[in-house]
C-alpha cells in the first residue's frame, strides 16, 4: 500500500486561500453531460486539494455517457467521469506531511478501507469497500476527476518528477493495468507473449512484456491503423490484424478497449459469423494458427517434442471470440491473463487448458504499480518505454468539451481519419 502522508505532520491547513466553488462535468444520463458549479471545502485531515490538469478518457468513461452505465452498475445520481489524471497540489490538509503547495502529482483514484485482511496483504485492489472515482459501484457515488478541483487522499496522490508531462502521467492508471498484469504473469527472460486488443491498455501491456524480458510479443487487432501504430512505435515486434470479413466493424469501435470495460455496441466479434458453438471454436482456432504464424519465421524451429503456442497470452478485450482464441493460442503450461473486462458470461473450451495446464488468472486494476510506473516513464537509455505522450492523439481544452472528447474517444479514427488512441481532456 502506498506510505502515510500523515505521521508527524502540521496540525493546519494551508488552504485558506482557495475559492469555495469548482466548474465541473456531470453526467445526468446517456449523453446528457452538463458544466455546473459545485462546492467544494477545505481538504480535510489527510487530505489535499488537487487542481486537475489532465484527464484521459476510458472506455468505461465511454460507456457511462453512451448508457449511464457500465456493463451492470448503472449511475443512479448525477456523475462526474474522469479516472486518470494528474494535477497540481493547490491545498494542504492538516496532518499532510511530504507535499508543499505546487507539487505535481499523479492520482490514484482508488480509496481501500485500508483494514480487512485482503488490505493488509497488499491487494488492496481487492477491498470489498473499495471507492473508486467515476464508478457507480459505491452510493453515494465516488465523483470522477473531471472537475477543477478535488479533495483527494494524500496516501493516494504521487509525486512527479518534471521530466514527466501532465499528459503522460495521466496515463500512469492505464500503466498500472499494465504493469499489474505483468507481475500477475511473471513471465521468464525468453518468454513469448501474445496481446489482443491495440488499445491503450494492450498497447501498455504490449510494452510491459517486452520490458519485462518476453523476446517476442505480437499484438493483434482488428483495427489496422493501431496494429501499425504499435509495431512502428516499439510497443510489439509482430503484428498481425484480424481479417474483416470475420467482423462487422462500425467506425466508433475496435476490439481493443482500455482493459477496464468493453462497451456492448458497434462490434460483432467474430462469433457472429459463426452458426453454432464448434463453428466458432474452430474460427477461434484458425485465427490462433494465423496468429502464431505470424512470429513463427523469427523463432528457433521446433523439436519434434514441442508444442507450437505462446507462453503466455494477454486478453485485453473481454470478448468471448478473442477469450477463446487466447486458450488456442498458448502453449502447454502457458498462461492466459484476463486483462479486459466484457462479456461476463462466455461460453470457453476448458478443455483446451484444463489439459493441456494452461493457468487463466484475472486481473482487476493494479496494486502497488505507481512508483513502478513513475520510475519507468523517467527511465533513460535503450530499455525504457515508448514515450506516453505519443499515444495521445487528440486534446481538448476545458470542461466544456467534455462530451465532444467523449464522442471521439468512442471511435478508432476521426473525421480526417486520423488514428484515435488517447483522448484527454486538459485544464
Amino acid at each position: 500500500m502506498a506510505p502515510s502522508a500523515i505521521a508527524e505532520a502540521p496540525l493546519v491547513s494551508l488552504s485558506s486561500h482557495l475559492k469555495t466553488t469548482i466548474g465541473a462535468s456531470v453526467l445526468h444520463g446517456p449523453r446528457d453531460v452538463r458544466l455546473e458549479t459545485r462546492s467544494i471545502q477545505d481538504p480535510l485531515m489527510g487530505e489535499l486539494q488537487i487542481q486537475i490538469k489532465s484527464t484521459g478518457i476510458c472506455g468505461s468513461d465511454v460507456s457511462y455517457y453512451n448508457k449511464f452505465a457500465n456493463g451492470d452498475l448503472c449511475a443512479c445520481a448525477p456523475l462526474s467521469l474522469g479516472h486518470e489524471s494528474s494535477g497540481v497540489v493547490v491545498g494542504i490538509g492538516p496532518h499532510v506531511s511530504g507535499f508543499k503547495i505546487g507539487d505535481r502529482v499523479a492520482l490514484e483514484v482508488g480509496i481501500p478501507c485500508g483494514q480487512c485482511g485482503i488490505c493488509r496483504k497488499g491487494r488492496y485492489n481487492l477491498c470489498k469497500k473499495m471507492r473508486f472515482r467515476s464508478s457507480a459501484k459505491s452510493v453515494p457515488h465516488f465523483q470522477g476527476t473531471l472537475q477543477e478541483r478535488i479533495n483527494h487522499p494524500a496516501m493516494w496522490c504521487h509525486k512527479l518528477p518534471d521530466d514527466i508531462s501532465f499528459d503522460a502521467a495521466a496515463l500512469l492508471e492505464p500503466l498500472s493495468v499494465a504493469i499489474h498484469s505483468l507481475n500477475r504473469a511473471s513471465p521468464t527472460p525468453g518468454s513469448t507473449a501474445l496481446v489482443i486488443g491495440a488499445g491503450t491498455v494492450g498497447l501498455l501491456v504490449a510494452a510491459m512484456a517486452r520490458q519485462s524480458g518476453c523476446t517476442m510479443v505480437t499484438i493483434i487487432d482488428v483495427d489496422e491503423g493501431r496494429v501499425n501504430y504499435a509495431i512502428s512505435r516499439g510497443f510489439a515486434t509482430h503484428g498481425y490484424v484480424v481479417p474483416k470479413p470475420l467482423h462487422s466493424v462500425s467506425s466508433s469501435s475496435s476490439i481493443s478497449t482500455s482493459g477496464t470495460s468493453t462497451p456492448s455496441s458497434g462490434i460483432a466479434t467474430p462469433q457472429s459469423s459463426y452458426s453454432g458453438i464448434s463453428e466458432r471454436l474452430e474460427g477461434a482456432k484458425i485465427i490462433a494458427a494465423d496468429v502464431l504464424a505470424v512470429a513463427k519465421p523469427d523463432l528457433p524451429e521446433l523439436g519434434d517434442d514441442e508444442d507450437e503456442g505462446v507462453d503466455i497470452t494477454f486478453e485485453c478485450t473481454g470478448k468471448e471470440a478473442c477469450m477463446q482464441t487466447s486458450l488456442y493460442a498458448t502453449k502447454p503450461g502457458g498462461k492466459v491473463i484476463m486483462v479486459g473486462m466484457g462479456t461476463p458470461i462466455q461460453t470457453l473450451p476448458l478443455s483446451a487448458a484444463h489439459l493441456r495446464e494452461v493457468d487463466i488468472l484475472g486481473v482487476f486494476r493494479y496494486a502497488n504499480t505507481y512508483a513502478t510506473g513513475i520510475r519507468l516513464l523517467s527511465a533513460k537509455g535503450p530499455m525504457k518505454l515508448p514515450g506516453l505522450d505519443g499515444m495521445v492523439t487528440h486534446r481538448f481544452k476545458g470542461l466544456a468539451e467534455v462530451g465532444e472528447a467523449m464522442e471521439l474517444a468512442g471511435r478508432t479514427v476521426d473525421h480526417e481519419g486520423k488514428l484515435v488512441l488517447k483522448v484527454v481532456i486538459e485544464a
